[in-house]
């Protein structure tokens, strides 16, 4: 079976969904498959930037992160995207990347490429879910196949049991390890479904 090319896709103020991205660029590369981790352009000015130490030190420590554009999400098989919440939907930096999609999707080049989604937020019950299924809602609309890792692992019931994507309360402790092997399966999963599609006979006269 050929490997397939995974674009892992996020945004973060100050680690949490870096982190969840750097676990799940790992855990495709176990299973080889080719990645390239991007980081959405930032949009806040640098007076708010700088008015919280945690922001810019995340900021100054990622720079060398390359930044996200269309050619990443043409070049993938898979798509995996990771996002803080910002009142029950994700940041707007995530959103006006996803609003520069236009070109690819008139094009169809999104269309059926598989997805999955990963979010955080300050409190258990801050809007993660709600962030992630906003997400999915643009992913409907490309023609993208989403692969959610439902409730197929116990890793999951352990990492708070959401079945739309990984989901955190973010905290100056890190990422949880329990949240941290869920992000594993999760990416892993999209991986498997992806090799799957990319690896189907094509049905004759398609």
């Amino acid at each position: 079976m050929n490997n397939v090319k995974i674009a892992v896709i996020y945004y973060s103020a100050t680690g949490t969904n870096y982190r969840m991205a750097q676990e799940a660029e790992k855990a495709c590369r176990e299973l080889g498959s080719e990645v390239r981790v991007r980081r959405v352009p930032e949009l806040a000015p640098p007076e708010a930037i700088n008015s919280n130490p945690a922001w810019k030190a995340h900021v100054d420590k990622t720079a060398e992160v390359g930044v996200a554009s269309l050619d990443d999400l043409d070049w993938a098989d898979g798509l995996i995207f990771s996002v803080p919440t910002r009142y029950g939907n994700m940041a707007a930096q995530m959103k006006q990347f996803l609003d520069s999609t236009g070109p690819l999707w008139a094009q169809g080049k999104l269309t059926n490429k598989t997805v999955t989604a990963m979010s955080s937020a300050a409190n258990p019950h801050g809007g993660q879910e709600a962030t992630i299924l906003s997400l999915y809602t643009s992913m409907y609309h490309w023609g993208a196949i989403v692969v959610a890792p439902g409730y197929t692992d116990q890793v999951l019931y352990a990492a708070g049991g959401n079945p739309y994507g990984t989901s955190v309360t973010a905290s100056d402790q890190g990422v949880p390890d329990e949240t941290l092997t869920a992000v594993r399966h999760q990416a892993q999963r999209l991986v498997e479904i992806t090799r799957r599609l990319v690896n189907a006979p094509v049905a004759a006269g398609r």
